[in-house]
């Protein structure tokens, strides 16, 4: 069979992404991404520890960046992203923009982090109190919330798991049963943090039951990433990616001299 009235396969343009060496949701991130752009992974190095703050040090120190950054460099991506949540809040904002810095330094590149990602979407959706869900440790959870409140942002609520290890396994069923603890107040958003932990599906679902827009770790890094290129995350009745999810509910007309309130008959 001849082939070659197709052309070759289609430009792509690339996204590298930085990743903890136990990140296990490469297909996840790549739900996010348009046809016309390609997703180039590499991780940090192995380390003995479970994760926790140390960890989060760990995989965030410059050097390793750096080192897996310039891995990255041959493929020239247009943008780098640093997908691990914990990783760059542990040292506050300063420090999230010290690794931005380095790592663009490092791949002459515009840089991306998660929890960087996670300010800018809340800007985005003019959210000033938020609601956290993680699957961390008590400690890594209180990191959290402090890179939070750094920026100026109230937080409402928070629940948290717990772990330490095999934060990819949890169901959808769990995540759904923390949101549900964590949105108690008037928060204007909820954030699920952990780039480990599955969130994709859940997303429209959580919007729709607790009537805020929801974000994810992994949703905002690509979000954030992908804008750098001028072009869009794909996320179907996702507030932060669909302005179509982010409008109320279309109300009836009504005779004239009378009005409708939302929730009322």
């Amino acid at each position: 069979m001849e082939v070659s009235f197709l052309g070759g396969p289609r430009p792509q343009r690339g996204v590298g992404v930085v990743a903890p060496f136990d990140f296990a949701l490469d297909r996840e991130l790549w739900r996010w991404v348009p046809d016309e752009v390609s997703l180039h992974l590499t991780r940090t190095p192995f380390v003995p520890v479970e994760v926790s703050l140390d960890l989060a040090r760990l995989v965030s120190e410059h050097e390793t960046l750096d080192n897996a950054v310039r891995t990255l460099t041959a493929i020239t991506p247009e943008v780098v992203a640093y997908a691990c949540t914990s990783g760059s809040f542990v040292a506050g904002i300063a420090g999230e923009r010290a690794m931005r810095a380095a790592m663009t330094r490092a791949g002459e590149v515009p840089s991306v982090t998660t929890s960087g990602a996670l300010l800018e979407a809340l800007v985005a959706l003019d959210a000033r109190r938020v609601a956290l869900v993680t699957p961390y440790t008590v400690s890594v959870t209180r990191a959290l919330e402090e890179y939070v409140a750094e920026a100026g942002v109230t937080v409402t609520g928070c629940a948290y798991m717990g772990l330490t290890r095999h934060i990819w396994k949890v169901p959808y069923r769990d995540v759904v049963d923390m949101a549900h603890q964590a949105v108690q107040g008037d928060a204007d958003v909820l954030f699920i943090s952990c780039t480990n932990l599955p969130t994709y599906d859940v997303i429209p679902q959580l919007e729709a039951e607790l009537r805020i827009p929801v974000i994810s770790a992994n949703q905002v890094t690509m979000w954030a990433a992908l804008s750098r290129l001028g072009t869009r995350a794909v996320g179907p009745y996702q507030a932060l990616i669909d302005p179509a999810a982010r409008s109320g509910p279309v109300l009836p007309e009504l005779p004239d001299g009378e009005q409708q309130q939302e929730g009322r008959p």
